[in-house]
């Protein structure tokens, strides 16, 4: 499975449910990685989304506590197994998971790319993404180019998920 945000550099990715950061070749970028494939995500994540509506050409696990939730366009799970049951009959790479914050601390332990657009500032968030600089089963294996819109610099990052030499 593949994992996909926006950071900044404290790794933010939210506040008050929206993004912290509205970069328009970012969300080309989300576009074009997601589009015809199936993502994993939220209800805060949905309910976020134009209209609370799911995103056109893609397939949706949604994960809820709620045993009541349920949502036009989109498949209800209540727990990671069977979320992960599910995606587990697809090629990985039609799998990407796409927050909130919640879903992408569960479901990182299960993915082995991290497709993330590092914003070369702060903002306030509430919601974080993990850490992969810190993280010693993660590597940063490719780094784009700084890349300086409006206020704002940044970079596509590809992390990899190290595997073990035993």
């Amino acid at each position: 499975m593949n994992i996909i945000a926006a950071v900044s550099e404290n790794w933010g990715i939210g506040s008050d449910n929206d993004l912290i950061f509205h970069i328009p070749e970012d969300m080309k970028f989300f576009r074009q990685m997601t589009k015809g494939k199936t993502v994993i995500l939220g209800r805060k994540n949905l309910e976020s989304f134009p209209g609370g509506k799911p995103l056109k050409g893609r397939r949706h696990l949604l994960l809820t506590n709620n045993p009541f939730y349920s949502a036009e366009g989109v498949e209800v799970y209540h727990s990671v197994q069977d979320v992960l049951a599910e995606a587990g009959q697809l090629a990985p790479d039609d799998v990407w998971v796409i927050g909130g914050g919640m879903i992408y601390e569960q479901f990182l332990p299960y993915c082995d790319k991290a497709y993330i657009t590092k914003v070369h500032a702060e903002r306030p968030a509430d919601v974080f993404f993990p850490d992969l600089d810190a993280d010693p089963a993660w590597e940063l294996t490719e780094r784009g180019e700084d890349v300086i819109m409006e206020d704002l610099s940044y970079c596509f990052c590809t992390y990899t998920r190290v595997k073990n030499k035993g």
